[in-house]
């Protein structure tokens, strides 16, 4: 049974909503799981591309505030297992066999951001925004950096990720972060569009040369990955951290100690 997203496979073409409006589909670890367990679900279908977006107003307004709150309590030991989780998402949906589209609807922020650039095709509506927020709040991006870096050059990653700042669909369209800007009325036929389009090639070729173009940085991303991992986990032990979430929950500016 899945609780946050809503999974529908017609035909060859397979869809899943984020289905969390109330909180802007924000990531807990409920859809992390529910996510997971529909790409196996898909994998085992007669679907042969992929569509993700989200219900409501945005797209994925990043994590949880209650799985925030519940963080900050937690050991390293705790924090390690919970960064692999978030990794192996990130991980699963960038080299899942078919190809993927994510049709952003809204905002997409930190790891909705990086949700929708781990799919192989970007379409988003002008209004949407954009941004790699974690330092803002004292978290370290650590796994979609990994990704991000491959994506759009150090250069580039460097200024999105250490800002923090937001960008509009328009900058992540000339980034290449989004392949196309979309009006909202026309998103979801422009997804189906496209979906059309990958059909109309041999499944089993796409397949294989995702897995081709995956397959160059595979060895680097496992390594990158792990380290990511352990960063992640050690940043969400220190005081900045703390004093990042406490600041963000009570709607405040943060005081950093650097520490």
């Amino acid at each position: 049974m899945l609780e946050t997203v809503l999974l529908n496979v017609d035909g060859q073409i397979a869809t899943i909503t984020l289905n969390r409006p109330d909180k802007r589909n924000a990531v807990s670890f409920q859809l992390i799981a529910d996510l997971m367990a529909a790409l196996d679900k898909i994998e085992k279908s007669a679907a042969n591309v992929l569509i993700i977006t989200g219900a409501g107003k945005a797209f994925c307004a990043g994590m949880d505030l209650e799985e925030l709150k519940s963080i900050l309590g937690k050991s390293h030991e705790e924090n390690v297992k919970d960064s692999t989780v978030m990794a192996e998402m990130f991980r699963r949906l960038y080299d899942f066999p078919l190809p993927t589209i994510a049709a952003v609807n809204g905002a997409a922020i930190a790891g909705g951001t990086g949700l929708a650039t781990m799919c192989d095709f970007t379409l988003a509506v002008p209004e949407a925004k954009f941004g790699y927020t974690e330092v803002r709040i004292g978290f370290v991006p650590a796994i979609v950096s990994s990704i991000l870096v491959w994506q759009v050059g150090h250069k580039i990653a460097r200024d999105l990720l250490l800002s923090g700042r937001l960008f509009d669909t328009n900058e992540a369209h000339r980034l290449g972060l989004v392949n196309e800007v979309v009006p909202a009325d026309r998103l979801s036929t422009r997804a189906f569009e496209l979906a059309g389009e990958l059909l109309a090639n041999s499944p089993s070729s796409v397949r294989e040369t995702k897995k081709l173009i995956n397959g160059f940085l595979a060895s680097q991303l496992d390594t990158q990955i792990a380290e990511a991992i352990e960063g992640n986990a050690r940043v969400r032990t220190t005081a900045d951290f703390r004093e990042g979430v406490s600041s963000f929950l009570e709607k405040r500016k943060p005081i950093w100690s650097g520490r």
